[in-house]
Formats: structure tokens, C-alpha cells, sequence
């Protein structure tokens, strides 16, 4: 990978949202010299200005130009990687096209046929002859097919091809990266003498180059130059202000804390490693940008000044991570356990690295442009490769980590067991390749160990803060969870549900920053990550299913829009028409849980359409479903046929009072499945609808809320029974809550073995007043009795023991021993 590459990476930090429109914009205008214009993919007209066969004529010779124009350059010696993944996105275009010009085809030929066999075939002989407008339905449409055939036949083949050149261009990509990285070159002592001599002229060719060009652009640039550097400072000052600006908190450290959290440390590293590099980004680009706009860069000079702010965007982003890292002047901001000396050296070893590999890439260009020999761009490569091999071998010998009395000025302890040998084998690799002549293969690798090495360490940053910001209860805890909580009066369990979906985001941030960056140093183009994350998200295919991320998002999107009408449409009816209406309440569940129902439907239905699902493709799904109800499932699908009844029939609604077997409460919800009876010691008991349907169930509020009372009372046997009703009969006329009509009325139902026996009966509007309507009366029973001084007698028996009767009240029946019970005569012992 180059370091016009490298300022690539630069610039989908900046662009990836408009990657699809300006990538292949952006990789020409830093790489003018070797970018070749491609001819525009063929493009089918609108069915409604063309016919198919005058588009499909149209489609195939823009086809087969375009076929032939791919294929020719895609053969040529001097293609570059970067061109081969602009063809290969061109023919994996004109391949889409085609594939949807052949549906459309298709779809045309379908429709042809089930009109044909609406008119059927022509009359046989002996037949009544048929009208001539159907004989000329019938041959006009029977031409059009056949033609639509052939049409599809070739169309067909041409598509087979355009996905033919695609793989030949992803092979013949392959072969070209696995050439270049294991290239083995003859290091001869030759090698090197010549590029001692080479490198004191490329020096000087170099010089004469930049001074040319400096004298050129100020001689008949001047403004352009002044107006570009002019720009460009504005936009440097621009990005660094704004970004300051905007995220000021998350780019500086807070020097007064002493012992910042872990948390905040991990927070701060990763924010304002992104915000520091995104604004660079943008700032190198706007430089490249502005210089080219103004014509001021000669195509020899621009591959050259693409590839130093390529440099300069490498060795800054390593030079802050390991800053944000091994934080040498800051020991409680470190993110690791070293000591002062351990992170300094490191830091600057890291740094040592960064530069090194930068400088190899950049003075790789410069011998380009000049076309320097081949040797001294070896040389140079193997220098950098042994230095650093040796630096990574250096590092295996320190002690850096911390003590463990945790001073961070005291003598550092060895590395953990096994990275030692890790980083020795990683060096000692390196140099290895180097000496055995795969100078690219150990090129390739060190640039991985830099760069890969620190988008890697930035990505598990940003998981690990993800992680810590997630964790429950963390995000309370952090300076917006308190801002939030502050501002907004949000409790702990809402500040926690933020907390997690901020985390997770932390977690997208963290792999859309680093994957593409990734693939792009190991050699991906661009293109390639633009064409698979268009894939990604617009067409996976599971089977024959073909589904879409962006289709699946909008169709939760749909899907909750039409969950919100869904309720806003049952509130609104339940409020404005149910209510107004003076509608039962349990015709407004009723009501308000069908509609309910349908919404959802009706949502799930527009959602799933909307994300691509064929509905007819579910028609496996419902027979497994059917299967499983046949064995499994009836209890389930009586039960929800049963909700659907009691909804629809209504026996018993919310809020009445029900018994059904041993349960008896009210009934609270009633959903497809059970429902929710609760009692009157506040418990909910879950019923089955199935039960309610096959039961008998009793319903106290099922046409009214009226309910009869029965209060019986006993007196003794010498009170007046008539007087005795009347005292019941006024208790309840007077008591509150007791209808009058129908009228309460007393009855006189028994000669009871210790009592008169009778029985107040009065009806109540509400069943919910019962209780304490029948406690009042009682109350006034027993105080008017006192009064009147009738009695209510305690049960007794008579007890004769040797011709002597007892009367033992019932509550002292117990204190009859046993023994006088034995010497009772027989026969006298009566109740």
C-alpha cells in the first residue's frame, strides 16, 4: 500500500457518508497521472418513452461497447489495482442492469402468458370461427413473446459475461496483489552500490523538481497559490477552532482531577482520537482540495504532495494514540500500568516507527515520479524494514510495566510472559523476509504492524469504552448521565437504558471507523468497501430470499409508525366517541383491543412488505405452523379462537364481578389468550379463555350492577314476631344505598331449635356496596335490639344427667367431662 493510499484512508474518514457519489472522484484527483477515464455504464430508458425490444436493442450495444472497452483495459500491462476495482464496479453495475432489464422481461413474458391463456386457443376445425380482433390479440402477442425470447436469450448472456469479467477482474487483482507482495528480489552487494549512486542524484532531481515547481506556481500562480495556502490556513483554523468549539470537553483533559475514572480515561481517549482525527482529515483534504481547484499542483508534483499529507496523517494519528496511550506527562490520564520511563520510551519507539515506515512510503513515491531505479527504492524499503524489526526487538527487551507498590517513578517490571517473544518473533520475522529478498512482503508487514497496529488498539479503545459506558449503572455516573439526569429529571433506570443504547453506539462508532480503514491498508480499494457495504445493506440473499438491511429498517420504521397510529386512532376513538357516547366500558375494551389488533396487523403486514419479505414465501412457514398445531399448538389456538369470542360475545367484560370454579374477582383484562381476574385480596389470577368458554361461569354485573342482600337474624322464643319486623323493615328503609324499589321486605322462614328465625331482604343499585351497606345494617339490628330489649340468643341444649336437666349454652359444651357424658342412662342424653 502506498501513501497515496494512505491519504485515501485519509479521506473516507471525511467522505464515507458520500463515498457511493465522490469516491471514485476523490481516487483520480489524488492519483491523476495513473487514473484512466472509464466509459459510463449503460443506462435502460423508462418503459414509458421505449418499448422493450427498441430499449433492449439500446441496452445490449451500449452493453457490448462497454463489455469490450472493460475488457481491453482490464488486459493492459500497466493496470493498477485501483483501476481494476473501478472496472470491476463498472461491470458489476452494467451486470445489475442487465439482471434488472431480464426481470423486467420476465415479468412482461408472465404477463403474456396468463393472457394468452385467458383467450385460449383457436378454434379447432368444425369449430365456430372466433372474432378477428382475438385471432389479432392472439398473433400479436404470440410475436411479441417469441421476440421477447430471443431478447432475454441474448441479454441473458451478456449478463453472464459482465459477471464472467468481474471475476476475472477479482482474480487478476489477486494474482496482481500476491505478485507484489511476494516479489522476491536479488540482494546483491550490486544492489546497494547502486543506489548510493542513485540516491545523490535523486536528491538533486528532486530538488530541481520542487524548486521548478515553486518558481512555476509563483511566476504564473501567484494568486492561485496565495488564494489556496490562504484557504487552506482558513480551513485549518476553521476545523481546530470548530472542533474546539464544539467538543472542547472531550478533546481536553482535566489536569485538576487527580485520579480521573477509568471510564472517563477510555471516554476521553477515544472521543478525542476520532474528533482530532476526523478534523485533520478534513483539513488535509481541504489542502489537496484548494491546490488542486486552483491548478496550482503540476501532475508531477501532485502524487508527491498527496503522499507527504498522507505522511503527515499517519505519524500525527500514531503520534496522539500513543500520547492518549502511554500519556508520558500525564501518569493518572495513562491507559495502561507502566512507569514514567517504561511510556516515555515506548512513545517515542512507537513514534521512531510511525516515521520510519511514513518516510519509506513517501520517498517510495518520490523515486516513482522521477523514475529513480528500482534499487534504490529497495534499498530504501529494506532500511526501513531492518530499523523497524529492530525497534520491535528493542522493545522485547524493556521493563516497562509498573511496579507493585504502583510508583510510577520506580524501576518498571519485565513484560507479561509471552509478549516478550512475541514482539522478538514479530521483529526477527521482519528482518528475516528482508535478508531472504521479499523486500514487499516485509514491507506489507511492517506497515501493518503501524498502521493496522493502531486502528486496532483505537477500536479496542472504543469497544472498551463502549463496555464501561454500558455497564450498568456506569452512565449515571459520567458528566452527561448527570447532565441528563439533571436537565431532564430522568431516574436511574432510564439513565441506565441510555446508558446501553449509548454504549452500543460507542460500539458502531468504534467498527465504522475502523474495519473499512482496516481493509483499506491490507489493500482494498475503496470501491470495494463502497460496493460491499451496498450489498451489505441493500441486498443479502438467504436461500431464495433476498432481504435488505435498509429495507428491514424502513420496514421498522413502518412498522412502528403504524404500532403509534394504531394507538393514537384507539385513544382518540376511546376519548372523543366511546366516551362522549357514554359507551359501557367494557364495550370500550372491547372496541379499543380489536382495533388494537387490526393496527397491528395491518402494521406488521406494510412492515414486512416494505423490508422485502415476499408474503408468499411465508407459505412454508404457516404449513410448519399448522403441523405444529395439529400436534402441539391446540391448546394455544383454542384459546385465542376463545378471546375472540369472549371479545365478540361479550358474556362478561372489564370490570365485572365473575366466579368461575374457585376464582371469583373482577375481571381486569381480557386478551386473546387469558384473562386477567383479580381478587379481592388483590391477587391476579391468569384463566385460560378456553376455561371461560367450556365452564360455567357466574356473572354478578353481567346486565346490571344490582344485586339482593339476605341478612338473617335469630330472637328468642318470647319476642314479638311482628314487632321484630317491623324494627327490620325500618333498619332498612332508612339505611343508605338500600333501594326502594324493589322494596325490602322481611320474611319469617323458621322455628329454629334456640331462635325465631328471619331473614331481611333489600336490593342495592351497586354489588360494590354490599359489604358495607350489610355492615351498617347489622350494626343498627343490634343497637335498636338493645333498645327494644329483644334478644338474640345463644344456641343451647339440655343435658339430663340422673333425672337432673342442664342447659349448657353452646359456647360451654366443652366443659361436659367425658366421664359424666359415660354415666348418662342411655336415652338421656337429648340436644
Amino acid at each position: 500500500m502506498s501513501l497515496r493510499s494512505i491519504l485515501v484512508v485519509v479521506s473516507y474518514l471525511f467522505v464515507l457518508s458520500l463515498s457511493a457519489v465522490a469516491a471514485p472522484g476523490i481516487g483520480s484527483m489524488f492519483v491523476a497521472s495513473a487514473a484512466a477515464q472509464t466509459a459510463p455504464a449503460p443506462s435502460a430508458a423508462p418503459a414509458s418513452q421505449e418499448s422493450l425490444p427498441a430499449r433492449a436493442q439500446a441496452l445490449t450495444a451500449q452493453a457490448r461497447k462497454t463489455l469490450d472497452s472493460l475488457t481491453a483495459r482490464s488486459a493492459s500491462e500497466n493496470v493498477e489495482d485501483v483501476q481494476l476495482a473501478d472496472f470491476k464496479v463498472q461491470a458489476d453495475e452494467l451486470g445489475g442492469q442487465l439482471d434488472g432489464f431480464l426481470a423486467e422481461t420476465k415479468q412482461r413474458q408472465d404477463q403474456i402468458l396468463a393472457r394468452l391463456t385467458e383467450i385460449g386457443e383457436p378454434p379447432k376445425e368444425g369449430q365456430p370461427p372466433e372474432a378477428a380482433v382475438v385471432t389479432e390479440e392472439r398473433n400479436r402477442l404470440t410475436a411479441e413473446r417469441t421476440e421477447l425470447t430471443a431478447i432475454s436469450s441474448e441479454v441473458g448472456q451478456l449478463a453472464a459475461t459482465s459477471r464472467a469479467l468481474s471475476a476475472k477482474i477479482t482474480e487478476q487483482r489477486r494474482r496482481l496483489f500476491s505478485a507484489t507482495i511476494l516479489k522476491h528480489t536479488d540482494l546483491s552487494p550490486a544492489v546497494f552500490s547502486d543506489a548510493a549512486s542513485a540516491f545523490l542524484a535523486e536528491v538533486g532531481a528532486f530538488g530541481e523538481t520542487l524548486k521548478s515547481w515553486l518558481t512555476f506556481a509563483w511566476k504564473f500562480k501567484t494568486l492561485s497559490l496565495l488564494g489556496a495556502v490562504v484557504l487552506s490556513i482558513g480551513a485549518a483554523l476553521l476545523f481546530l477552532a470548530g472542533g474546539y468549539r464544539l467538543f472542547g470537553r472531550m478533546v481536553t483533559r482535566d489536569l485538576a482531577m487527580e485520579n480521573p475514572p477509568y471510564i472517563t480515561r477510555l471516554s476521553f481517549a477515544f472521543w478525542s482520537l476520532i474528533i482530532q482525527t476526523v478534523s485533520l482529515s478534513a483539513f488535509l483534504l481541504a489542502t489537496f482540495f484548494f491546490l488542486s481547484s486552483f491548478n496550482v499542483l503540476r501532475p508531477d508534483i501532485a502524487p508527491i504532495i498527496a503522499s507527504f499529507l498522507g505522511m503527515i496523517w499517519v505519524v500525527v494519528f500514531v503520534a496522539r494514540l500513543g500520547g492518549l496511550i502511554f500519556s508520558p506527562a500525564h501518569p493518572h490520564w495513562r491507559l495502561i500500568r507502566l512507569s514514567n520511563l517504561g511510556a516515555r520510551r515506548l512513545y517515542w519507539l512507537t513514534m521512531m516507527m510511525a516515521i520510519i515506515n511514513s518516510l519509506d512510503y513517501w520517498l517510495a513515491e518520490i523515486s516513482e515520479v522521477l523514475n529513480s531505479p528500482v534499487a534504490l527504492t529497495i534499498t530504501k524499503s529494506v532500511v526501513a524494514t531492518v530499523l523497524i524489526g529492530t525497534i520491535l526487538i528493542l522493545m522485547s527487551f524493556m521493563k516497562p510495566v509498573l511496579a507493585e507498590d504502583k510508583d510510577p517513578e520506580a524501576p518498571g517490571r519485565p513484560w507479561p510472559r509471552g509478549f516478550p517473544l512475541l514482539l522478538r518473533l514479530a521483529g526477527a520475522a521482519l528482518i528475516l523476509a528482508v535478508l531472504s529478498g521479499y523486500v514487499g512482503l516485509a514491507r506489507f508487514g511492517a506497515t501493518q504492524i503501524v498502521l493496522t497496529g493502531a486502528i486496532v488498539v483505537t477500536m479496542y479503545i472504543g469497544i472498551l469504552s463502549g463496555r464501561a459506558v454500558g455497564k450498568q449503572g456506569a452512565f449515571t455516573k459520567t458528566a452527561v448521565g448527570r447532565y441528563l439526569a439533571n436537565r431532564y429529571k430522568l431516574s436511574e433506570i432510564a439513565l441506565d437504558q441510555i446508558g446501553l443504547g449509548a454504549g452500543l453506539s460507542i460500539y458502531a462508532v468504534a467498527l465504522a471507523f475502523g474495519v473499512p480503514l482496516i481493509l483499506l491498508t491490507w489493500g482494498f480499494q475503496i470501491q470495494d468497501i463502497q460496493t460491499a457495504a451496498v450489498r451489505l445493506f441493500t441486498q443479502i440473499s438467504i436461500g431464495s430470499i433476498s432481504i435488505s438491511l435498509i429495507g428491514i429498517l424502513v420496514g421498522i420504521l413502518l412498522f412502528a409508525a403504524g404500532y403509534f397510529v394504531t394507538r393514537f386512532v384507539q385513544g382518540w376513538i376511546d376519548r372523543n366517541v366511546m366516551a362522549r357516547s357514554h359507551v359501557d366500558t367494557g364495550v370500550r375494551n372491547s372496541v379499543k383491543t380489536g382495533i388494537g389488533y387490526i393496527g397491528v396487523a395491518v402494521a406488521v403486514i406494510i412492515g414486512v412488505s416494505a423490508a422485502g419479505i415476499d408474503l408468499s414465501s411465508l407459505a412454508l412457514v404457516a404449513s410448519a405452523l399448522s403441523v405444529g398445531i395439529g400436534f402441539g399448538l391446540q391448546n394455544i389456538v383454542s384459546n385465542f379462537v376463545s378471546g375472540l369470542i369472549l371479545l365478540v360475545e361479550r358474556p362478561f367484560k372489564v370490570g365485572d364481578h365473575v366466579v368461575t370454579g374457585t376464582t371469583e374477582g373482577i375481571v381486569k383484562r381480557i386478551s386473546v389468550r387469558a384473562t386477567e381476574i383479580e381478587t379481592f385480596r388483590k391477587q391476579t389470577i391468569i384463566v385460560p379463555n378456553s376455561d371461560l368458554i367450556n365452564a360455567s361461569v357466574g356473572n354478578w354485573t353481567h346486565k346490571n350492577r344490582m344485586q339482593r342482600s339476605e341478612i338473617p337474624v335469630g330472637v328468642t322464643y318470647g319476642s314479638d314476631p311482628r314487632k321484630v319486623m317491623e324494627i327490620l323493615l325500618d333498619i332498612a328503609l332508612t339505611t343508605p344505598n338500600v333501594l326502594h324499589n324493589p322494596e325490602p321486605h322481611v320474611d319469617f322462614i323458621a322455628f329454629g331449635a334456640s331462635s325465631l328465625d328471619f331473614e331481611l331482604r333489600f336490593h342495592l343499585a351497586d354489588i360494590s356496596d354490599g359489604i358495607a351497606t350489610r355492615a351498617a345494617v347489622r350494626t343498627e339490628i343490634l343497637r335498636r335490639f338493645q333498645e327494644e330489649g329483644i334478644e338474640i340468643p345463644y344456641p343451647h341444649q339440655d343435658v339430663n344427667i340422673s333425672g337432673t336437666v342442664f342447659t349448657v349454652p353452646a359456647r360451654d359444651r366443652g366443659t361436659v367431662t367425658a366421664g359424666e357424658a359415660e354415666s348418662a342412662p342411655a336415652g338421656e342424653v337429648a340436644p
